[in-house]
């Protein structure tokens, strides 16, 4: 892991040893903040950070850098997301400087979702730098204390610096390298897709431990509950990358309309109870995207909780 320790909470939990517990919260779609502040209060006791998405599948939201920067002012542990797809290389390192002005303290490096499938398709994407260069651009700031430019940083961003993986993507036997890829980059926690299929997950899994990632890298392991049936086929049948074993489908349509929600929560609990003693497993990272409210469940259930507290 990094040699320069970073004062981030989430850090200090996961070199401690235990699991670690994120989630996230999309921004409104609008100036209002008390939307994320809502999202934020219902979650806090029952994770170490919350990840802001930053204008996730390409709709225009509150800017994840102003969202992270209220919970931040709400005594939180924010985890500010950054895609590439919006910004240049110059942006980019002034706004992980706004966060680190306001000590943010982790950042989340993303290629970000093809504008074509959000509400300005028409917009100009960027891609100046990938999400490979932008981790090793957060640590140079960090470790070197320089720009891209080759300048030196006044008082530079502390920063964990994560990255994303999809286990589940084609060509499946690329995703295990292109893990090691990310790790050599800089990148010191993984944040996964959400699983489904468990005995494929576990399948990378122990790819990563025999090249000795997992000792090199902390991985979260993602979960996202089920709503209803519906959203199990449309995650199997029409979301890219996404991994819907054919048997959680049949198990989310065979109970009545009104206990899916139920029945959504059990398989996600089960998937985390399953994976939890698994070794490569260094917490979990749930995406309960405008279900917030469910997120304390889960981690009670999952014997998540109460969450460990670290010195400041």
């Amino acid at each position: 892991m990094s040699e320069t320790k970073t004062p981030s909470k989430l850090e200090k939990i996961l070199s401690s040893g235990q699991l670690a517990v994120t989630s996230e919260c999309g921004p409104p779609r609008g100036s209002d903040p008390e939307v994320i502040r809502k999202k934020a209060q219902m979650i806090k006791d029952h994770v170490d950070a919350i990840n802001i998405t930053d204008n996730q599948t390409s709709v225009t939201r509150l800017c994840s850098l102003a969202a992270c920067i209220h919970l931040k002012l709400m005594g939180l542990e924010p985890v500010l997301q950054m895609v590439v797809r919006d910004r240049n290389r110059i942006a980019l390192q002034s706004d992980i400087l706004g966060a680190a002005s306001f000590d943010i303290h982790n950042i989340l490096c993303l290629s970000g979702d093809h504008q074509k499938f959000g509400d300005n398709p028409q917009g100009q994407n960027v891609f100046d730098i990938d999400s490979m260069q932008l981790i090793q651009t957060v640590r140079l700031m960090r470790d070197e204390g320089k720009f891209l430019g080759g300048d030196d940083i006044a008082r530079p961003p502390k920063m964990f610096v994560g990255a994303a993986a999809n286990p589940f993507a084609d060509p499946f036997e690329i995703r295990v390298p292109r893990l090691a890829k990310k790790v050599a980059a800089g990148a010191e926690f993984i944040q996964t897709q959400c699983i489904y299929n468990v005995d494929r997950f576990k399948e990378w899994l122990k790819g990563v431990v025999d090249r000795g990632l997992h000792e090199k890298v902390y991985i979260l392991a993602g979960v996202t509950p089920f709503k209803s049936a519906g959203m199990a086929k449309y995650m199997k049948n029409r979301v890219p990358g996404m991994d819907v074993p054919d048997e959680l489908v049949k198990r989310m349509s065979g109970v009545p309309k009104e206990k899916q929600p139920e029945e959504g929560l059990s398989i996600c609990v089960e998937t985390i109870e399953q994976l939890k003693e698994v070794e490569g497993v260094s917490g979990f990272h749930i995406m309960a995207i405008e279900w917030e409210e469910k997120v304390p469940e889960i981690v009670e259930r999952s014997g998540l909780y109460p969450r460990p507290s670290v010195g400041e």
